[in-house]
């Protein structure tokens, strides 16, 4: 199981949850933070500080945003797992779901 980042994060970037990441498993696209599911320890510590809610344990998912899951564990087929945000920085990309939508923020 892993916590997973939807729709509302897209074009907010607020990134108080990576500050609150233990093992820096949150990592930055161009539009979204995504988690790593390999890296997260579902400790929760991300959750509580998300500002506009965006953040759900997998199960915890709303049924509208289910796909999240699958866009959060595909941003990581080119990267793998590098062990850590802080060690690759923002990458210049989405996953094509995040990339093919409309501006979310104002």
């Amino acid at each position: 199981m892993t916590y997973v980042i939807a729709l509302p994060c897209v074009d907010v970037l607020d990134k108080a949850c990576i500050e609150e990441c233990p093992v820096d498993c949150i990592y930055e696209g161009e539009r979204m933070l995504y988690i790593h599911p390999d890296e997260c320890v579902d400790c929760g510590a991300c959750e509580p500080v998300c500002p506009v809610e965006a953040i759900y344990y997998e199960d915890d998912v709303p049924e509208q945003w289910k796909q999240y899951y699958d866009v959060n564990v595909d941003f990581f087929n080119e990267l793998g797992s590098p062990g850590g945000a802080s060690k690759i920085g923002k990458q210049n990309f989405d996953h094509p779901v995040v990339a093919a939508l409309p501006p979310q923020a104002e």
